[in-house]
């Protein structure tokens, strides 16, 4: 809904980078660890050992690889940041996870599915490649957090620049980022709850 997005007296509404990068790295985390434990069940046409061996290599493939990727485009983008406006409104962080996970439960139930399917495979694998790809998401949260706290200050970007669903905050749509003070919002660096 484009007037949530662009509010009266041409305010922009704003989401923190850290918080959407963040918003899949429970629910992939936990499906992974619930399928992975599943897929131990049957043998499979490898078997257990070959299956959770396999599985920790794309567990920690999967980390890496989605950790690195877009790994600089923070960094790159924070240089040339500009202030938020008085007049942005800033998204709660519960809002935005919200939106994130609603825009993206077909995939994360698809995922889910495969991974218990592939058990009859390779066992396990399938779960701990979903918990890898939600390990790299928070890893690279956490990556966006240690630049936020290099500039002293929080990395946000416009919902319209995500997208359908809430995509991905540093996507070729994102060309400037908005900062505010470290304070602003009700996420710390890196997208977790301020405590």
């Amino acid at each position: 809904m484009k007037e949530e997005r662009e509010l009266r007296g041409g305010a922009r509404g704003l989401v923190r980078v850290a918080v959407v990068q963040r918003a899949g790295a429970a629910p992939l985390w936990w499906l992974g660890v619930v399928a992975a434990g599943a897929g131990l069940v049957p043998d499979g046409l490898t078997g257990r050992r070959i299956g959770v061996l396999a599985g920790a290599l794309l567990f920690l493939s999967a980390a890496a690889l989605v950790t690195l990727v877009r790994g600089g485009r923070a960094a790159a983008l924070a240089e040339h940041a500009v202030r938020a406006a008085r007049s942005d409104v800033l998204q709660a962080r519960s809002v935005t996870v919200r939106n994130w996970r609603r825009g993206h439960a077909w995939w994360l139930a698809l995922a889910f599915a495969a991974a218990l399917g592939s058990a009859f495979a390779l066992p396990a694998a399938g779960g701990m490649l979903l918990a890898g790809w939600g390990t790299g998401l928070w890893l690279r949260a956490r990556r966006t957090g240690r630049v936020e706290e290099s500039h002293d200050a929080l990395l946000w970007t416009t919902a319209d620049a995500l997208g359908r669903g809430g995509g991905d905050p540093l996507g070729a749509k994102a060309t400037r980022l908005r900062t505010t003070g470290s304070r602003a919002g009700d996420a710390t660096p890196g997208g977790g709850r301020r405590r």
